[in-house]
C-alpha cells in the first residue's frame, strides 16, 4: 500500500480519493451510531440498531416517552434550535460524530412546521455530484400537490436548460443527461438551483429549511472555495428560505467571528448524571438496572464518557442479550462491551489504516496518554511527535474530521469506544 503524505494547506484540505475513503469509513461509523438519531430510535424502538436477539421480544416505549428520550439533555439545545428556526434564522449546529445533531435540527424543523430539504455533503465527490445530491434533496422535500406542480412550472420555466423532471420518479428533479453538462453550464446550474428554495417558499408561504449535513466535505474538491462563496452568498441574500450548517466543533471556530450572524449550536458530551438518568430510564422499559452493589454504572459511564451515540449503542446491545435476572453487574457490563468492541474492530482498522501517519501516531498517543497539552516539549520527546507544523496539522486534521475535540476539551478523543479499543489494541 503506498502511503501518501498530505499536507494541510487549507483546514480539513486532503488528496481527494484518500478523503473519499477516509469518508466512507467514518460514515459507516455514523451509521452504526446512528450519526446522530442519537439512537433511541435504536434503542426504544424495538432494539433494531443491532437486531434483536432471535426469538426475544422487545417492550416498545410510547411516543410519549420516545420522544422525552430522544431531546434527553439537550433540551436547551434543542430550544434554541427551535427558535432560531421559528425566527427566521440560519443556524450552524456543530459536533462530532453520534452527538445528535441530526435528530436535534430534524426534530426542530417539523416542530416548525417548515418544508425540509437535506444535502449529505459527504456523498459529494465534485461538483456535478452535489448538484445532484442537491436535485435529490429538493426531491424529497417537494411532497404536496401545489409544492410538485410549483417544481414542474419552475423546471419549464427556469430550469429547462439544466434539469429534467419526472413527476412519477421518487428524484423528481434531476441534472439533464443528454446532452450532458459542460462544466460551465453545471456552474449556472447550482447558481440556478440555489434560487428554489427561496423561491418555493415564497410561493407557498411556507418556511423552507435546508440543511447540509457535513458541509465542510466539501471543501475536499472546492479548493478555490468557489462553491461555498456562492452558497455563503445565497445564505446571506435569502430571507425566506433558511439554512442550516451541520459540521464538527472544529468548524464552529471558523464561524465565530463570522459576520455573517449564523447562529451556533455546540453539541458537547453530556455529563455523567444525565447519561446514567438517561440508560437507567431506557434500560427499566426491558425491566433492567444497574446493580447498585456493583461500579457497573461507574463502568458503563467511564466507557462512553458522555458520548450518547456510543451510549446507545452499548445500552442497546444491553437490552438485546438475555440476563438471567433484572440487574447488571460490572461483569455483564464488561463482558457486553467487548462483544461490541470486536463488532466494530473491522471499522475501527479501517479508519486508522487511512490516517496520515502524522495523524496516526497523535491519536494513538492521545488514546494511550491524554493531555491537555501535545504541543509541550516533554509529551512531543515522550511519544516522539514531530514538532511544528506538521503537529499542529495533525491536531487540525484530527479536530476537524471530528475524532479529537479541541483545546476546550482538553483534546479528548472524541469516540470514546474508538478510544478504547485503540487502548486495547495497543495494550
Amino acid at each position: 500500500m503506498v502511503c501518501v503524505r498530505i499536507r494541510l494547506a487549507r483546514f480539513f484540505s486532503v488528496v481527494t480519493m484518500w478523503h473519499y475513503k477516509f469518508l466512507l469509513c467514518l460514515g459507516l461509523i455514523w451509521l452504526m451510531v446512528r450519526d446522530d438519531k442519537v439512537d433511541v430510535d435504536a434503542i426504544a424502538k424495538n432494539g433494531r440498531m443491532l437486531g434483536p436477539t432471535p426469538g426475544e421480544t422487545v417492550p416498545r416505549i410510547s411516543p410519549e416517552k420516545e420522544s422525552v428520550l430522544e431531546l434527553f439533555g439537550r433540551q436547551a439545545q434543542f430550544q434554541q434550535i427551535t427558535q432560531t428556526l421559528a425566527n427566521g434564522h440560519d443556524l450552524l449546529i456543530a459536533g462530532v460524530p453520534g452527538s445528535g445533531r441530526r435528530t436535534l435540527v430534524r426534530r426542530a424543523a417539523r416542530d416548525v412546521g417548515a418544508k425540509v430539504m437535506e444535502v449529505d455533503c459527504i456523498r459529494a465527490t465534485d461538483g456535478r455530484r452535489f448538484v445532484q445530491l442537491l436535485c435529490e434533496g429538493i426531491s424529497q422535500g417537494v411532497q404536496s400537490q401545489e409544492a410538485t406542480a410549483f417544481l414542474r412550472d419552475w423546471t419549464g420555466r427556469e430550469g429547462q436548460l439544466w434539469f429534467e423532471f419526472n413527476e412519477t420518479s421518487p428524484r423528481k428533479l434531476s441534472l439533464q443527461r443528454d446532452p450532458a453538462l459542460t462544466q460551465e453550464h453545471l456552474w449556472q446550474a447550482y447558481q440556478q438551483l440555489l434560487q428554489f428554495p427561496q423561491q418555493l417558499a415564497i410561493a407557498m408561504e411556507r418556511q423552507v429549511i435546508l440543511i447540509f449535513h457535513g458541509f465542510p466535505h466539501i471543501r475536499a474538491w472546492d479548493r478555490t472555495a468557489q462553491w461555498e462563496t456562492c452558497l455563503q452568498e445565497a445564505i446571506a441574500r435569502h430571507t425566506t428560505a433558511n439554512y442550516v450548517l451541520v459540521t464538527t466543533l472544529a468548524e464552529n471556530r471558523n464561524f465565530h467571528d463570522d459576520p455573517g450572524g449564523l447562529t451556533t449550536v455546540c453539541l458537547t458530551p453530556l455529563a455523567d448524571d444525565v447519561v446514567a438518568a438517561w440508560a437507567q430510564l431506557v434500560l427499566q422499559q426491558v425491566g433492567l438496572s444497574f446493580d447498585p452493589r456493583s461500579p457497573a454504572l461507574e463502568t458503563f459511564l467511564n466507557a462512553v464518557q458522555g458520548h450518547i451515540g456510543d451510549a446507545s449503542m452499548l445500552v442497546g446491545r444491553l437490552r438485546q442479550r438475555r440476563w438471567d435476572h433484572g440487574r447488571l453487574d460490572d461483569v455483564a457490563i464488561e463482558e457486553t462491551l467487548q462483544d461490541l468492541l470486536a463488532d466494530l474492530s473491522n471499522i475501527f482498522e479501517s479508519l486508522l489504516v487511512l490516517l496520515p501517519a502524522s495523524q496516526l501516531q497523535l491519536l494513538e498517543s492521545l488514546a494511550l496518554d491524554p493531555t491537555d497539552k501535545p504541543q509541550s516539549r516533554n509529551y512531543i520527546q515522550k511519544h516522539h511527535l514531530s514538532r511544528g507544523g506538521s503537529l499542529q496539522g495533525a491536531i487540525a486534521g484530527l479536530q476537524h474530521k471530528g475524532l479529537i475535540y479541541g483545546p476546550d476539551l482538553g483534546y479528548r478523543l472524541a469516540l470514546p469506544l474508538f478510544a478504547l479499543w485503540i487502548r486495547q489494541r495497543l495494550g
